[in-house]
């Protein structure tokens, strides 16, 4: 990335460091796109030098939570075929914080979990296609996949779910995401937050972008690796 801003500008090693040349693109205060409510990066010459870094993680969400990051299409996964995850007797879920929070609501979740785990089972057994019998597998049954893309829209996925008021899975796994770049590339990683720290370090106002829904927190000021919320 550094280097095609470098080939960008008709500027050499010596004349551009790496760590300046991505702060180009980057740092919301040289970079006005990055704190603009509305997405102009695939417009600027500058920041569609994000398109070189590509990225790919192995992940583990909900299907409510794969049908949220499914709207970002830019970063295409490799959606498993359900039937062949599905293990008879063998109930696979997703326990949501919230609930695992309260011991008397894990106690119910898992009693409904197993109880449908039991109901397939009677269906499969009762002679009924795996394909109609599945269509009782709860929102919470896992999807295990492979993800990729560029930085460029992961960017824009990161920024835009690290907000509070993200839905709650695909929040964590973006923090988790960019805490992996950041150990990785910390050059890269360090400009990655929540979407009013762009706003803050460009100097716009107001710096939360959700107006009313705004979260209460000033979560500009906190780092990716402090971020906590229980919704």
């Amino acid at each position: 990335m550094a280097q095609a801003v470098r080939s960008m500008l008709g500027l050499t090693r010596d004349q551009l460091a790496d760590s300046e040349a991505i702060a180009l693109v980057l740092d919301p205060a040289r970079n006005r796109y990055l704190a603009d409510s509305l997405t102009l990066t695939t417009m600027s010459k500058l920041s569609r030098a994000m398109v070189h870094p590509h990225f790919t993680f192995k992940k583990k969400l909900s299907h409510t939570a794969d049908s949220q990051d499914q709207r970002h299409r830019m970063v295409p996964g490799s959606r498993p075929i359900l039937a062949c995850h599905f293990v008879s007797g063998k109930p696979d879920y997703i326990l949501p914080p919230l609930i695992a929070a309260s011991p008397e609501a894990e106690a119910e979740y898992r009693r409904i979990m197993a109880r449908t785990w039991t109901a397939i089972d009677q269906l499969l057994n009762l002679g009924v296609p795996e394909e109609h019998a599945l269509y009782l597998l709860p929102n919470a049954f896992p999807i295990r996949f492979e993800e990729s893309g560029d930085l460029l829209h992961f960017h824009h996925k990161w920024v835009q779910r690290l907000c509070y008021t993200a839905q709650e899975e695909i929040w964590a796994a973006c923090r988790d995401e960019v805490l992996q770049v950041s150990a990785r590339f910390p050059e890269i990683g360090k400009y990655i937050q929540a979407p009013c720290w762009p706003r803050a370090q460009a100097r716009v106002s107001p710096i939360c972008p959700e107006g009313d829904r705004f979260c209460g927190v000033a979560v500009w000021k906190t780092p990716v690796a402090e971020y906590q919320r229980l919704i």
